[in-house]
C-alpha cells in the first residue's frame, strides 16, 4: 500500500544525492535506452503522438460542430459529426453525434445522444428545431457513460436541421420529473459537418 510518509522519505533521499542501485543496468546502456544523463536524469523524447487504431481524433471542425473520426486497420477513418452540449452554467449536459446512412435506408440520417445516468428514462427524449413540432425518442440503453437516444431523421427533417440556427434537446431528470432540463443543440456548421461525416451502413 502507497503511503505518505514513505513517499516523503523517498523525495529526502533523492533529494541528497543521485545513487545507483547495486545490479542496476549499466549506466551506458541506459542512457542510450532511456536517453538519461550520467547522473540518471532524462532528457526525455520527442512525444509519439500518432494515433493508434481504435483511437478517436477530431478531423476538422465546422463553427461548432466537430468531424470526429476513429483509427482503422484498413481503409479510409469513418467519421461522424460530434457537438457537446453545455447548460447556462456551462457544464456538459448531453453529447450529439450524426452521421450519413445509405441512400437505400429508411432514413436520411442517424444520430445518437448521450445523456446523464440520471435522467428518467420513462420520460423521452424531446427534440425541436427552430419553430418546427418537437419529437420525441426513446431511449434505447444505459452504461456507465449515460444513457444513449439513437434517433433516426427523414429527408424533410434533416432539411429542418441544416436551414435551422438551433435545436432544443429536452431532458427529464430523475430528481425532479416534473420539470426538464434544455440545452441548446447549435445547427451553425451542421451542412458542412454532414456533408463531411461518413456514411454508414450499421
Amino acid at each position: 500500500m502507497f503511503r505518505f510518509s514513505t513517499f516523503l522519505s523517498t523525495v529526502a533521499l533523492l533529494a541528497g544525492a543521485f545513487t545507483i542501485a547495486p545490479g542496476a543496468v549499466d549506466a551506458q546502456t541506459a542512457s542510450e535506452e532511456r536517453q538519461l544523463t550520467a547522473e540518471g536524469l532524462s532528457l526525455g523524447e520527442e512525444a509519439d503522438e500518432t494515433a493508434q487504431v481504435g483511437e478517436t481524433y477530431i478531423k476538422e471542425t465546422f463553427n461548432d460542430w466537430s468531424l470526429r473520426c476513429i483509427v482503422v486497420a484498413e481503409g479510409e477513418d469513418p467519421c461522424q459529426m460530434y457537438q457537446l452540449l453545455s447548460d447556462s452554467s456551462g457544464a456538459p449536459v448531453a453529447e450529439f453525434t450524426m452521421f450519413q446512412l445509405p441512400e437505400s435506408a429508411e432514413a436520411a440520417a442517424g444520430a445518437t445522444i448521450v445523456v446523464p445516468l440520471e435522467t428518467a428514462l420513462t420520460q423521452q427524449l424531446a427534440i425541436r428545431v427552430d419553430e418546427e413540432p418537437a419529437k420525441q425518442y426513446p431511449y434505447a440503453f444505459c452504461n456507465t457513460i449515460g444513457c444513449y437516444a439513437r434517433i433516426g431523421l427523414t429527408d424533410d427533417e434533416l432539411d429542418a436541421y441544416k436551414r435551422g440556427s438551433e435545436a432544443v434537446l429536452s431532458i427529464v431528470p430523475i430528481a425532479a420529473p416534473d420539470q426538464r432540463v434544455n440545452v441548446v443543440l447549435s445547427l451553425n456548421g451542421f451542412t458542412r459537418a454532414f456533408e463531411a461525416s461518413t456514411v454508414l451502413s450499421q
